[in-house]
């Protein structure tokens, strides 16, 4: 059997580390072509436009 701890820790001592691990909300920024939310420096995946100019084309889904 492995060794076991000799003493508690403190809730303290728990709560500094796990100072780190709390989750961050994503940063979210429009779209300058067509106003969607979408990532800073990444493409928008609804219009595929990035820096003023088309970088992938979308196809769009018709409706049947």
């Amino acid at each position: 059997m492995p060794p076991q701890p000799k003493r508690k820790h403190s809730s303290g001592r728990r709560d500094r580390r796990r100072a780190h691990d709390a989750l961050v909300a994503t940063n979210l920024v429009q779209c300058s072509n067509c106003g969607e939310l979408r990532q800073p420096h990444r493409i928008c995946p609804s219009c595929g436009h990035y820096k003023g100019r088309e970088v992938i084309e979308i196809k769009k889904e018709e409706k049947k």
